[in-house]
Parts: structure tokens; C-alpha cells; sequence
């Protein structure tokens, strides 16, 4: 019976692939407020952005993958706004930008994941 149950639990624990997405932009993008709002912190900064960069990276990974099932236009699109992100977090690191750039982005993302 424990198995059953536990099962039960797992079941009821299992997000799709869309939330998991919104749920990991949003952590990440919490990550990047807390550091943009604490500025002389710049490993919790470098931290974020390499987190942030990880995450687009697989973004762009999974957006590439044959079986994605979004869209051939809309992939292009968000494979367009990943590139982006990514030279972005070195201009960010480099201190030729600023953070809010990437939370902004991250949260436009994030909403049209709901």
C-alpha cells in the first residue's frame, strides 16, 4: 500500500513542462533582483547571471530540439530573444548594461508562460 500512496504523492506533485519553465524563470529571476538590489555583492551578481545564462542556454537547447512541438515561427522568435539574453548577460558583466534589461525580459517570458 505504501507504494500506492507514494505514487499518489508523485502524481499529484507533477508539473508540466510550461510551469516548470515559469517556475524556474521565476526563481532565477528573483536571483537577479536580489542582486541588482544588493550591488556591492558582485559574486551573488556574477551568480545570478551565470544561473540565468545556464537556464537560457537549455532554453535555447530545448526550442532547437526536433520534437519541439511549439510553433516553427515562434521558436525562431524565442531562439532570437535567448541569443539576446545571452550576449546581453556579458555586456551586463562587463558592466557595459544593466541587469534590469534581463529581469525584464524574464518576466515578459514568464508571463506569456501562464
Amino acid at each position: 500500500m505504501y507504494g500506492y500512496s507514494a505514487y499518489q504523492k508523485a502524481a499529484r506533485t507533477t508539473i508540466s513542462p510550461r510551469s516548470a519553465e515559469h517556475r524556474l524563470l521565476g526563481e532565477v529571476t528573483a536571483a537577479l533582483i536580489a542582486a541588482d538590489q544588493n550591488p556591492d555583492a558582485k559574486q551573488q551578481m556574477v551568480d545570478a547571471l551565470l544561473w540565468n545564462k545556464k537556464v537560457w542556454d537549455n532554453l535555447i537547447i530545448e526550442l532547437k530540439a526536433d520534437d519541439n512541438q511549439l510553433p516553427a515561427d515562434l521558436r525562431a522568435s524565442m531562439v532570437k530573444v535567448g541569443v539576446w539574453v545571452l550576449r546581453e548577460t556579458y555586456r551586463v558583466m562587463d558592466g557595459d548594461s544593466d541587469i534590469k534589461s534581463l529581469i525584464e525580459i524574464n518576466t515578459i517570458i514568464m508571463e506569456g508562460l501562464r
